[in-house]
């Protein structure tokens, strides 16, 4: 079990839930202080970082030759680990901003759960490289639940479902532990490409990523909405070639995530299958509990309860469940120990 004494814990302690589409940082004592996009940009010519989240955001799709706008995780893992060092020594500073730097802080790092043994070092030595003093790493679900205030140190079971950027997580949650999990690639940057395969399809146009997921939260709903919404898109038209405008629907965006959600219930009966008879009995009295961004698609819940046959709610401030829940861990780690992915048996067993 990772040594996390709560006597030695100092006040620069920081969490962070590191995601594919965004990354979220708390620092002990403050709350959540950053929330900025998982996105670097780099110099090839003098390879060097000119712009780290909102800013290298920016310039998606915008920049010359010779720099290149990176996202270093992909569903949910790195993907760039040079780049991911970068992008957390930038957020680590940061929150350290004003701060006592004699030591580096220690570090709890949300990653979804099912990564690998090799993908979890990964991610501790990225932070260890990027100024952490010690990283801890936590399931997303089981910090998300913490978050949300759910009974996770009880005997009952907890169901959650993390709609993130890259990736879906699906736990089931009971006595210190994960009893059921799964983790899907049906989550926010599979929607945008649905939404950018369907306006191909259908309207011979062709938009960028940032215009699909514009579209996905303006106008996004699993649902009919007794009030419909649109939004005007541009994009290339495949015939001409030439710059055109159309109007999207909420209906469209319906249709075109129709196929995901579809898997993704797959997916969330297969967690249920596999848990225990008592634990499942406790997820059909006190349901299913949502955080993520996909959390704020209009219409989630009921359609999730109706599919499933179980209550659904989504958490309170569910883009911040995670980093929250991490960070409750950091102002006192002890009761939560059991969770901690151990770094002594990512060693042993790498």
């Amino acid at each position: 079990m990772p040594k996390f004494s709560k006597n030695l814990l100092f006040s620069n302690d920081i969490a962070i839930d590191l995601g594919t589409a965004n990354t979220l940082v708390y620092v002990r004592g403050k709350g959540v202080v950053i929330n900025e996009p998982s996105v670097v940009a780099v110099n090839d010519k003098t390879n060097q970082v000119v712009a780290v989240g909102k800013e290298a955001k920016a310039m998606l799709g915008k920049t010359p030759a010779h720099i290149r706008v990176v996202r270093p995780l992909s569903h949910g893992v790195i993907s760039d680990f040079e780049v991911t060092e970068e992008l957390l020594a930038y957020l680590i500073n940061k929150a350290q901003t004003g701060r006592t730097k004699l030591f580096g802080p220690r570090v709890v790092i949300g990653v979804p759960t099912g990564v690998t043994n090799v993908q979890s070092r990964a991610v501790r030595d990225a932070a260890k490289n990027a100024g952490a003093r010690e990283a801890f790493i936590l399931e997303e679900p089981v910090a998300g639940a913490i978050g949300t205030k759910l009974p996770v140190n009880e005997a009952v079971g907890t169901m959650v479902l993390d709609i993130g950027g890259g990736t879906t997580d699906i736990a089931v949650i009971a006595l210190r532990g994960v009893v059921a999990a799964k983790s899907s690639h049906v989550a926010g940057d599979r929607f945008n490409e649905n939404i950018i395969d369907f306006v191909r399809s259908e309207f011979k146009l062709g938009i960028g990523e940032r215009t699909a997921e514009d579209a996905k939260i303006a106008i996004g709903a699993v649902i009919s909405l007794t009030e419909p919404l649109s939004r005007s898109v541009r994009g290339r038209d495949f015939a001409t070639g030439l710059p055109r405008e159309i109007t999207l629907t909420d209906a469209h965006i319906r249709e075109a995530l129709a196929p995901s959600l579809d898997a993704l219930m797959e997916t969330m009966k297969e967690v249920i299958e596999a848990t225990p008879p008592e634990l499942l009995s406790d997820v059909l009295q006190h349901g299913v509990t949502v955080f993520g961004g996909g959390a704020l698609l209009r219409g989630l819940p009921q359609t999730l309860a109706k599919m499933l046959g179980v209550p659904v709610r989504v958490a309170p401030d569910p883009l911040t469940a995670v980093v929250r829940g991490a960070g409750i861990v950091t102002e006192d780690p002890a009761p939560y120990a059991d969770f901690f992915i151990d770094e002594e048996d990512i060693l042993s067993e790498a």
